[in-house]
């Protein structure tokens, strides 16, 4: 258990909980004030005194009106991930996910995910075991365009296997995760198992974990409209082709949110807001023209909102007259651009659509 008085003040603590403050006082507070002056951070500290050093104030923003939330170990053997309830406080070794929609769980616990974590992420420790690093392993991993009835085979999926291994560990706690993993990869290599590993496989019922691991790798195959049975060396070169693919998308203003109602609350796209401040600019009736944004993301979503201001399409040139000092030939790549991701269409004569 932990003493948790973020977002009171010191006052508001000793009022309402006064042998909490009591405790946190005498025990905390003396080595805070010992530390005051040696860094910023320490000063700050030392001012609130009552609080953790770090609150993570962004992760409590966003896990407000979750009921629980995905997380996973930083460095472990095996990769896995689980839900946690909502009033638990994540240590600094796990990785942290606000979202609680199961179908997410289920890709990234798929062996497609998986792949994509062991190539992407580092290696540490006595064991040399996998560390998760969110930047290169989560932030780049491209999710399937995923139909609402993907998501549901692979909520469902999840679910089970999440409530599997919940169940077995609190009937057995002498048993952990990584033992039962530890026996599953044993059995997919179709190595021989001592008697406490296959003790741990029948009271684990490793067996039916295994089945829900492979009902979940077709599922989330599925989404992808990849082959269950694709090599490793195969599958990620599939992902690496996706991620550029979303990458591209991303440039010309296209987001694929995985909780939109979070990330993006009033369901604008770069594209969307660039085409607002263009309309903007001529309900005004400003004559100067806007200049062509200086980053790729702004450059596509500015382009695509003037094309949008053009409703029988238009030219390279009509484009890029729109703009103040544009050069055609920049204009003409990113119309390009849209035009090979599907956001506009080219015909013959070299006229852009939306």
């Amino acid at each position: 258990m932990v003493i948790d008085l973020f977002d009171l003040d010191a006052e508001q603590v000793r009022r309402r909980y006064a042998a909490v403050y009591q405790h946190v006082r005498e025990h905390v507070l003396p080595d805070r004030e010992a530390r005051r002056g040696k860094t910023a951070d320490a000063t700050k500290y030392a001012d609130q005194w009552w609080l953790f050093g770090k609150v993570r104030g962004d992760l409590r923003r966003s896990l407000q009106g979750l009921t629980r939330y995905i997380a996973t170990v930083e460095t472990s053997k095996h990769r896995t991930f689980q839900f946690l309830d909502q009033s638990i406080l994540p240590d600094n070794m796990l990785v942290n996910i606000s979202i609680d929609h199961a179908w997410v769980m289920g890709v990234l616990s798929s062996r497609l995910h998986v792949a994509w974590a062991l190539a992407s992420g580092g290696r540490l420790g006595v064991g040399n075991d996998p560390r998760y690093n969110k930047t290169r392993c989560f932030e780049t991993f491209p999710f399937p365009a995923a139909n609402d009835s993907h998501k549901s085979r692979i909520a469902g999926i999840t679910e089970q296997l999440d409530q599997h291994r919940k169940e077995r560990l609190a009937e057995h706690t002498d048993i952990t995760l990584t033992g039962i993993y530890n026996v599953l990869e044993k059995e997919r290599a179709g190595d021989f198992l001592t008697n406490k590993e296959r003790d741990i496989h029948d009271r684990a019922l490793v067996g039916v974990l295994r089945e829900l691991h492979d009902d979940l790798d077709a599922a989330v195959s599925e989404a992808y409209g990849w082959p269950a049975d694709l090599p490793d060396d195969e599958l990620l070169e599939n992902l690496l082709a996706l991620n550029q693919e979303r990458a591209a998308e991303e440039r010309a203003g296209q987001v694929r949110w995985l909780r939109p109602d979070y990330q993006n609350p009033e369901g604008r796209s770069a594209a969307a807001q660039a085409e607002i401040a263009v309309a903007a600019q001529q309900d005004a009736g400003v004559a100067a023209k806007p200049k062509l944004p200086k980053d790729l993301p702004g450059r596509f979503s500015a382009v695509r909102a003037a094309l949008s201001h053009l409703p029988a399409g238009g030219d390279t040139e009509s484009v890029a007259t729109q703009f103040h000092g544009a050069h055609r030939n920049t204009v003409d790549e990113i119309l390009q651009t849209l035009a090979g991701i599907g956001q506009v269409s080219r015909s013959a004569d070299g006229i852009y659509r939306l």
